[in-house]
């Protein structure tokens, strides 16, 4: 007789199969999946008595298993993706303002036999960056030709006066991104092009009290500069690399 816990109409369609002469026995002779995970009244067979038996994990709670289950289920039996925990969500992709920050974990059992498939292995979402490069990021560099020169003598200084701490002059390579048109205009600003590499002297005069020039960039950071004596010039960059104690060859440009 069928048990009253499984699916009785189910139940009589099988028993009308096996009549008909294609019925099998066994969760062995089952086509594939041979046997189910949790509970699957579709997952079925008959005994060689002709009685309903299941391949079903869950037919051990209810004691109507196959009489081949152990063998033919327990050693291949499905088994569920299992994950480890999740990792450290990564810096902020924005050294300053929206930006995205992800974190993954690994697979530690993956799924077999029809087992349940692995959850989302990567997790993403916004953020905001805010740190001491920030303000740094937003500085707008003001430029010139080195033909602006200042380390010349003073001669309106009088004898008394003090001259002003005279500080080593340091490099910048900073390779162009973007420049407007209006950089077209003068011979110097011209040669302001998308992805070309410029040394950009900072001097004494023109340092702050951080003994830094505003704006002389961010390592692989997009930064912002503008052509002094040439209005309208003005486009972004990113500094490829900085030397201390350093002055560019001719023809290079002045922070100012």
């Amino acid at each position: 007789m069928l048990t009253g816990a499984r699916g009785r109409v189910f139940a009589v369609f099988v028993i009308l199969m096996c009549v008909s002469g294609v019925c099998e026995s066994g969760c062995a002779d089952r086509p594939s999946p041979k046997c189910c995970p949790g509970r699957n009244n579709e997952c079925v067979e008959f005994t060689g008595r002709k009685t309903v038996c299941y391949c079903d994990t869950y037919c051990q709670r209810t004691g109507d298993c196959c009489e081949d289950y152990q063998t033919a289920c327990l050693i291949s039996a499905a088994l569920d993706c299992e994950v480890r925990q999740w990792g450290p969500w990564s810096p902020c992709s924005s050294v300053c303002g929206e930006g995205t920050t992800e974190r993954s974990r690994q697979v530690a059992t993956p799924p077999r036999n029809g087992g349940k498939p692995c959850p989302d292995l990567k997790q993403r979402r916004g953020c905001l960056a805010h740190s001491q490069t920030c303000s740094a990021a937003k500085e707008v560099a003001k430029i010139l030709p080195d033909s602006f020169k200042r380390n010349f003598k003073d001669p309106w200084r009088r004898p008394h006066m003090l001259m002003k701490e005279e500080k080593k002059s340091y490099c910048v390579i900073m390779r162009v991104k973007q420049a407007s048109s209006a950089c077209k205009v003068k011979m110097w600003s011209a040669k302001l092009v998308r992805d070309r590499s410029l040394c950009v002297e900072c001097q004494s005069d023109a340092m702050a009290t951080d003994n830094r020039c505003r704006g002389d960039g961010l390592q692989n950071v997009r930064t912002f500069w503008t052509a002094a004596s040439a209005p309208g010039c003005s486009g972004s960059w990113v500094r490829e690399s900085s030397t201390e104690n350093c002055h560019c060859p001719p023809y290079s440009l002045l922070f100012v």
